[in-house]
């Protein structure tokens, strides 16, 4: 492969499966020319060819805008960063029926109505509704800008959040909850809330074995994670407390009270909610809005969600698709 390979240039990925010999693994073959930074992959993304086919069938006044769209959502532009391949297949799953629809009435997408977009939203509802409004204003919002229609039928339509439990904290919360800063161990319980998104139950359950501080490890509810900086010191200070409150208690829970420190049982649900009280807001509330941060934070990525935090793909879901309106109204109140 490397045989007359001009100094400077690599071998490309489409001449090594090209090539095949009997004698070598191509896959191998891949392996060491990427050690070597040998290899350059010329071959064409899986998405990139999905979003080939699934555009085929329409029309040219639908094939070009939705094939823009769905290509600026995946390398992004000068005002939005790229989104995950999930959450495209995601939003064009959601619009695809409709777009379907319109392409059998329609030679073109700017023959479509507002009429035509309440008709196809009544139709749902929840959180389907909430996804499928942000995929069709993100479309139509992006077919405007490039001059591919003359009017915008989505423009106003604003889609409710999926959840409203999962809406952002306020700054009053957040400026509640740092009135507990004197507590030790209530800011133990929402520091793990706030980096972790520990539940309750995690937090009460959590064991001296669980903890390495000097590598920044912690494991919750059996799952090893990163401790942040804000956790590392809200433990170590509380550690100190204990070690100096109660110096001879046998309890292996991180958390004890002057009850639990004669005993191996962990704090009762009692000792934290009178803490949480104060604040007028729970652990839940709290682990909630770490998850929605992470969710913005990724662009509204379900898998990363799941894969971060141990929840299900249906609760990731719920967190991406209030992200996914929260994001949509952010690009549409910025700077033009």
């Amino acid at each position: 492969m490397l045989t007359d390979l001009p100094p400077g240039e690599r071998v490309p990925l489409s001449e090594v499966r090209a090539r095949p010999h009997r004698w070598v693994s191509r896959p191998r073959l891949v392996e060491v020319l990427t050690d070597l930074g040998l290899l350059h992959d010329d071959s064409a993304p899986a998405i990139r060819s999905w979003i080939d086919r699934v555009t085929s069938s329409y029309a040219p006044g639908f094939i070009n805008p939705v094939r823009q769209w769905l290509l600026v959502l995946l390398n992004g532009d000068t005002r939005s960063r790229p989104r995950s391949a999930s959450s495209i297949y995601v939003y064009f799953g959601c619009i695809r029926p409709f777009l379907d629809d319109w392409a059998a009435r329609y030679d073109h997408l700017r023959e479509v109505t507002r009429s035509d977009v309440r008709t196809a939203l009544g139709l749902l509802s929840g959180s389907q509704r909430a996804t499928t409004t942000s995929a069709l204003r993100s479309l139509f919002r992006f077919a405007k800008k490039r001059g591919l229609i003359f009017s915008n039928p989505t423009t106003g339509l604003k889609g409710r959040p999926a959840d409203f439990a999962l809406l952002p904290m306020a700054d009053e919360e957040i400026r509640a909850i740092e009135q507990l800063a004197d507590d030790l161990a209530g800011r133990v319980i929402i520091a793990l809330a706030a980096d972790n998104a520990a539940r309750t139950g995690a937090i009460r359950g959590l064991t001296l074995d669980d903890l390495d501080l000097a590598n920044r490890r912690i494991t919750l509810a059996g799952r090893r994670q990163r401790l942040g900086d804000l956790s590392h010191r809200a433990l170590r200070r509380w550690l100190r407390h204990r070690r100096t409150t109660w110096p001879h208690t046998s309890n292996p829970h991180v958390l004890i009270s002057d009850k639990t420190a004669h005993g191996t049982g962990p704090i009762s649900q009692q000792f934290v909610s009178l803490r949480m009280n104060r604040t007028g807001c729970s652990v839940d509330r709290i682990r909630k809005d770490r998850i929605l941060h992470e969710a913005l934070a990724a662009r509204a990525d379900p898998l990363h969600l799941s894969l971060v935090f141990g929840i299900s793909h249906s609760t990731a879901a719920r967190y991406s698709a209030v992200a996914e309106h929260l994001l949509a109204d952010e690009l549409d109140h910025a700077p033009q």
